[in-house]
């Protein structure tokens, strides 16, 4: 790749920064804990929380009782450590992944940070980056935009950021010829607040922030097939409010229904699953022997056909911009793809010409029954773009 430049100084900074909080951190830790213990020793632990602070073990393992993130999440309602411990956890991975590896990774020779893309590792057909990592930079918390900040433009040039929106909820739509959902985007009105009117059976101008943002986690989650009680887990509401949002949910878009319906079956028919220019992912998991291998198989089958289909369009938008690039003689270049997103850096004097190049294939790469809409920013670095 071409590589993209990283402000050294700025994260040998963050990193001093987040030296100080973690010890803030393990102080309170240890308070909570009502006393020292090793941090990186699950045994230890699971000692604190089960035994000395009484909590309720959830999952066992062949060594005593687990604390991973999903058992540490569940005990978080019941009690601060758990949750103070994954917020130290996510604190110091982010530490050791990009803010202390990525001036490790500075090329002496071009002075930027090459990440490798691989075509062929994740299943659904997405690209996936490694050394560093850069599909897996939080979106949420404070920490995102801090780390995105690092990512700098070359002196005088600007970093553009191009963004699909909602591009899996658009081929959702386009793959089931849902009426309901085909015209939300058509109108180019909010597919959550629409969503929220129906599960909460208020008018649009009755919906709080709060059940928008229920909405949206209940909109992604179809996509992913969630489950009453994985959606319950996420909204804190009982499984029963749970299933009934999600019953709602079906009663309004029964084509999405049919086509979930339909998907898992001709999955179960054919073993396999195939996005919109036809790429095939096998999913095994749907002949699987327990129940939750083939509940897992299930949400692949709805899954890979969408999250493959965006895959899909953004590398047709990413060929043909490359193409376009080379072709009209822009000072610009493409540097990174994010999942949904691509960033470019560009002379000023071309930023015009760029963001009307990259949104007009990006939002045109393949013919859907609803439009494409493509967000995108530009500025010194990669925090000030996105």
């Amino acid at each position: 790749s071409l590589g993209i430049r990283v402000d050294a100084e700025l994260l040998s900074a963050l990193s001093k920064e987040l030296d100080a909080q973690m010890t803030g951190m393990m102080q309170r830790l240890y308070a909570l804990a009502g006393g020292e213990f090793n941090l990186n020793s699950p045994k230890q632990l699971a000692d604190i929380l089960f035994n000395r602070l009484g909590l309720t073990p959830i999952k066992k393992t062949k060594t005593g009782y687990s604390t991973d993130e999903g058992v540490l999440t569940q005990l978080a309602s019941q009690h601060e450590l758990p949750a103070e411990i994954l917020a130290y956890r996510q604190i110091t991975k982010l530490k050791s992944t990009y803010v202390d590896a990525l001036p490790l990774l500075i090329s002496p020779r071009t002075g930027r940070v090459h990440t490798t893309y691989h075509q062929a590792v994740a299943a659904t057909g997405r690209l996936s980056s490694s050394d560093p990592n850069l599909q897996n930079i939080p979106i949420k918390g404070p920490m995102g935009p801090r780390i995105r900040a690092a990512f700098v433009a070359d002196p005088g040039y600007l970093l553009v950021s191009a963004d699909y929106s909602q591009i899996e909820l658009r081929i959702l739509a386009h793959l089931s010829q849902d009426e309901r959902l085909i015209e939300a985007f058509a109108g180019d009105g909010d597919i959550h607040t629409d969503t929220a009117r129906t599960i909460f059976n208020l008018p649009a101008g009755e919906i709080t922030p709060a059940m928008r943002r229920a909405a949206k986690t209940v909109n992604f989650g179809i996509i992913y097939g969630i489950s009453a009680f994985g959606l319950a887990d996420q909204l804190g509401v009982s499984q029963t409010e749970a299933k009934r949002y999600i019953d709602e949910y079906f009663a309004h878009y029964q084509g999405v229904k049919r086509f979930v319906e339909a998907t898992i079956a001709k999955a179960h028919a054919e073993g396999v699953v195939t996005t919109l220019l036809g790429r095939k992912r096998p999913i095994p998991e749907l002949a699987g022997a327990t129940p939750a291998l083939r509940s897992f198989g299930e949400r692949s089958a709805v899954n890979s056909p969408i999250q493959g289909s965006a895959a899909d369009l953004i590398k047709l938008a990413m060929v043909k911009i490359h193409d376009r690039l080379a072709h009209e003689g822009l000072d610009a270049r493409m540097l990174l793809q994010v999942h949904d997103e691509l960033v470019f850096e560009v002379n000023p004097k071309d930023l015009e010409g760029l963001k009307v190049l990259v949104k007009t294939e990006m939002e045109g790469a393949f013919p859907l029954s609803v439009p494409m809409r493509v967000d995108i920013g530009a500025g010194p670095t990669w925090a000030d773009a996105h």
